[in-house]
């Protein structure tokens, strides 16, 4: 073989080696990448869970207490921002109770809302008013929300307030909901326009030091609980 065709050949062979190489390296990059991601999604469900049976072994009188406390702190902290247009959640297993909040409102002559299920676009809520005698249903999540009118959509960039139900909550504000990302979505761009400004509701057993959190997950600046108002 001549000289010029062996260098060839082995320049050849080179590259080859090169690009198994790098194929392998991206195989194991891949394969980390994948690894850390289920860790992660393995290391949220077992946060999930562990806070969801905490909150759910609370006694009736506890929930109660509990609900009654936070429901005044909460009070004061719309107060404050002068709030009048407020969406929040009805109570589901184990959240901090929203009825002797919802009540309060109402006398205050403050607007509620509740969320439910956009019927279009999958991972979308829509709010809709709610008063004493809406019409509710229950989901696909087994969740009440009012039954879709037009008439009482209110658009998310009226809101002044989203109480949003979390599981589980961190020192800096970071919050983990159920893992279908609706309020991540319906927040994403809350600072743009300043509002609606994203408030969390929940039990003090739901604190961790640390959540492991996504890109996607949006902080709250104002957590509220039973037994104080942290901001963040």
């Amino acid at each position: 073989m001549p000289t010029s065709s062996k260098l060839s050949h082995l320049k050849t062979q080179s590259d080859m080696a090169h690009l198994a190489v790098e194929v392998a390296d991206a195989v194991d990059v891949t394969n980390y990448a994948a690894n850390i991601a289920f860790h992660t999604k393995e290391s949220r469900n077992q946060i999930r869970k562990a806070i969801r049976t905490a909150r759910k072994s609370l006694s009736e009188t506890e929930q109660t207490q509990a609900s009654l406390s936070a429901s005044q702190r909460m009070l004061h902290a719309l107060q404050a921002q002068n709030a009048q247009h407020v969406a929040l959640y009805l109570t589901h297993d184990g959240e901090l109770a929203t009825p002797p909040l919802i009540e309060a409102l109402w006398q205050l002559g403050i607007h509620t809302y509740l969320p439910r299920l956009h019927p279009f676009n999958a991972g979308q809520l829509l709010f809709l008013h709610y008063s004493a005698d809406t019409p509710m249903q229950a989901n696909q999540f087994g969740i009440l929300e009012p039954k879709l009118d037009v008439r009482a959509i209110i658009p998310v960039t009226d809101l002044d307030v989203v109480i949003t139900p979390l599981v589980a909550f961190d020192l800096m504000g970071n919050r983990m909901g159920m893992g279908g990302g609706y309020y991540d979505r319906t927040l994403a761009n809350w600072q743009l326009k300043g509002k609606p400004l994203p408030m969390g509701y929940a039990h003090d057993c739901q604190q961790l030091t640390s959540l492991p959190c996504e890109h996607w997950d949006v902080p709250l600046p104002f957590i509220i609980t039973p037994s104080r108002l942290l901001t963040f």
